[in-house]
């Protein structure tokens, strides 16, 4: 099985084709070569055994004609051949035979045997020459099992034969030559077989490595990785194949990115739709639900439910839109109170495929609940403003009819009716005032004059301007500012305005022998906090309040504290509302337009802090003011950047011991005119005379808190040190 799997690589049959090829053509070359090199050393060695046979027969010649005459000597003339053929091939390992006409030996070469000297030679060869045959070679195996050749050369005297030179010599070392040229090819066949499988390991894996790292990539890109690439080496087949292979590696990769990144773009934009939305398939179950939609339904396993019991509605909606039918529903929520707490407005859409029709729907869920709390508090501001409005009014025209009826004639009653319509047209005109300021504030015109206040001299001024009432309800005012203080750069009109409002409050809704406390501290963190009743400012309003302050630094606390008749929690949420009061009939009649607390809260956002609430009915309530250390103010929506000479800039006046513009309780106190509209009070006032709709276009659009008026303030980590810049 190995065998199997080894011969299907394409590297192992490379390597087999190229070492078989080779074999055979060596094996052919070989052959060749072995037969004709035998050829040719067995010709060489003939012809050179074939020339010495026809010398000597030339040298005895002579001899043997003598030997051959009856009067000549003939034991001379032997002993002589004899001792010549020994001389002349005693080391040459050849055997020389003379044979005289009778084919007897007359001598021989090897002494070993001197015995055959006088026999007769009966070879074959040596009677063919005797006849004058010349080509008589022969190859014989001896005894002793070694290769000789022999050759008989015919002795001529003339034309006549006078005898034969015999001559043989052993073959051994043209065999053993022949061997060793064939040990000699053996071994380069071994070592070109050898040197090709090397050279076909190195030339196979050329192309099969190119393959096999194709074929790597080819699986890590179904296993989806992308990022290896295949080497391109060069620009033969297999290259242009690799580079054709990495640009659909990379067409690849880029269009599965693409689809990624559209599935995550989708799956992002689900998650963080701000309106929940769910789908279900054709059986009516949720297949997708996002975050939001888990939040607005306060589930956090949608997937598997019924659509109409996920989003508490009738299932005939659904089967509306199971019909291709889209249908909105308003749903309301409630808390584990019972009361409502979120307003959906669903709007279920078939999801419709071109083959099979509607296979599903989307069910989008929008948050409403601002939206309509935004309607109703605009409702409820019209509805205030004009109530507000309608009862000055109605007393003016009550008073003014009287006296056209009569009472002009007396004098004392003209005069009181004519008091009554003073009082109420400056009612009128502190309301329209205020709503103006707070139009400023939301329309980012109102404006900070920043300026070096020295703290413990500010609050001392604050409980200085309301002795005088603190004394009337024999209330004990205590101010503390402990340590030592460097300016801090505030609006101290705007400030004033503030504590004034604060102060004013809590000595009216004081008993008398009651305490009211003023306080300041340096405290660690950000100036941002909690709004009244414990509850986080959400949305707009936290952003607006917590604008230019930074977290991990330094602020100023200015804290009221009194121990008055408190504040219901049920109304801590919407103490800082427009028109709002907490006892309507009680505020009324002390005073004031009801907007105390917003303008308050509007002066506090514009310096990039907090106004925070806490109060507990019977006990007292307690208001901290948290401002953020400013280093600059820089222009930007509601901070009011302090630029001299700017259009309608407000800046309050000190000098407000009349009350401020609100009451801790929904009534504000009316405050003196402001600095900053001395010039232009004429003008003001005839611009409201002439058109009367244009601030209450402006109050309306306050209620939907259209704009906001987060002050764009940088807090410092510190007090402002003696011989800084001003900005």
């Amino acid at each position: 099985m190995r065998r199997i799997r080894l011969f299907q690589s394409i590297q192992a049959k490379f390597i087999t084709m190229v070492l078989l090829l080779i074999l055979i053509a060596v094996q052919l070359i070989g052959v060749y070569f072995i037969s004709t090199m035998k050829n040719s050393l067995t010709g060489t060695f003939t012809e050179n055994l074939d020339a010495q046979a026809t010398l000597l027969a030339g040298f005895v010649a002579p001899t043997l004609s003598r030997t051959d005459m009856p009067e000549s000597g003939e034991d001379s003339g032997t002993d002589d051949l004899g001792q010549f053929v020994r001389n002349l091939f005693a080391d040459s390992g050849t055997e020389i035979q003379i044979i005289d006409a009778n084919g007897q030996v007359l001598a021989t070469s090897d002494p070993s045997r001197q015995s055959i000297v006088g026999r007769k030679n009966t070879s074959l060869l040596v009677s063919r020459a005797l006849q004058g045959i010349r080509d008589n070679t022969e190859q014989f195996i001896d005894e002793n099992g070694l290769r000789k050749m022999v050759v008989v050369k015919p002795v001529m005297n003339g034309d006549r034969v006078v005898g034969a030179v015999y001559v043989v010599r052993s073959m051994a070392e043209l065999y053993e030559t022949m061997e060793r040229v064939n040990r000699i090819f053996v071994t380069g066949v071994l070592l070109a077989l050898g040197l090709t499988a090397v050279l076909g390991v190195l030339l196979a894996g050329t192309i099969t490595r190119p393959v096999m790292a194709l074929t790597r990539q080819a699986v890590a890109v179904a296993e989806g990785r992308f990022g290896g690439r295949v080497p391109v080496l060069g620009d033969d087949e297999i290259s242009r194949l690799s580079a054709a292979f990495n640009e659909m590696t990379d067409r690849l990769s880029q269009a599965l990115a693409l689809h990624e990144e559209e599935k995550e773009k989708l799956a992002s934009i689900l998650a963080n739709m701000s309106d929940g939305v769910l789908a279900a398939d054709e059986h009516g179950r949720v297949i997708v639900a996002n975050r939001r939609a888990r939040t607005l339904l306060s589930v956090e396993e949608l997937e598997g439910q019924k659509i109409a019991e996920a989003l508490r509605i009738e299932d005939a909606s659904v089967t509306e839109a199971f019909k291709g039918r889209e249908s909105i529903l308003l749903v309301r929520t409630r808390d584990e109170d019972g009361e409502e707490d979120l307003t959906l407005r669903i709007t279920l859409t078939p999801i419709r495929s071109r083959d099979k029709g509607v296979v599903g729907v989307i069910a989008v869920l929008h948050d409403v609940t601002e939206m309509e709390k935004l309607e109703q508090a605009r409702r409820e501001f019209v509805a205030n403003v004009s109530h507000e409005l309608r009862t000055p009014l109605t007393t003016i025209k009550s008073y003014a009819e009287a006296l056209q009826d009569g009472a002009l004639g007396e004098p004392a009653l003209a005069g009181r009716f004519v008091g009554v319509i003073r009082n109420e047209t400056e009612r009128m005109i502190r309301l329209v005032s205020d709503l103006l300021h707070l139009s400023r504030f939301d329309s980012q015109q109102a404006e900070l004059h920043l300026e070096p206040v020295d703290i413990p001299d500010m609050l001392e001024d604050v409980a200085d301007r309301f002795s005088l009432q603190l004394r009337q309800k024999s209330i004990t005012a205590r101010v503390r500012a402990e340590g030592e203080w460097e300016p801090v750069l505030l609006d101290r009109d705007g400030i004033d305005q503030v504590l004034d409002n604060l102060i004013s409050n809590a000595i009216k809704y004081t008993p008398e022998g009651g305490e009211v406390e003023i306080s300041a501290e340096l405290a660690e963190g950000s100036a941002t906090g909690t709004s009244s009743g414990g509850k986080r400012e959400s949305g707009r309003e936290h952003r607006r309040s917590a604008a230019g302050a930074r977290r991990g630094e330094r602020h100023l606390a200015i804290t009221v504290r009194d121990t008055g008749i408190g504040i219901p929690k049920k109304d801590l949420g919407r103490i800082f509302e427009r028109f709002y009061r907490v006892d309507k009939a009680r505020s009324r009649s002390m005073g004031g337009t009801g907007l105390g607390l917003s303008i308050a809260r509007e002066i506090v956002r514009a310096h990039g802090g907090v106004i925070v609430i806490d109060s507990e009915v019977g006990k007292g309530t307690t208001v901290t003011v948290r401002l953020p250390l400013v280093r600059s103010v820089r222009s930007g929506a509601g901070a009011g950047a302090a630029t001299a000479g700017s259009a309608g800039a407000v800046k309050q006046t000190p000098a407000m011991e009349e009350g401020s513009v609100a009451a801790l309780h929904g009534e504000p106190q009316p405050r003196p005119p402001v600095r900053g509209e001395r010039d232009g009070a004429a003008a003001e006032d005839s611009a409201l005379a002439a058109e009367p709709s244009a601030w209450a276009a402006d109050a309306s659009s306050q209620a939907a808190d259209a704009s906001a008026a987060a002050g764009d303030v940088r807090a410092s980590a510190a007090p402002l040190r003696e011989g800084s810049e001003l900005p």
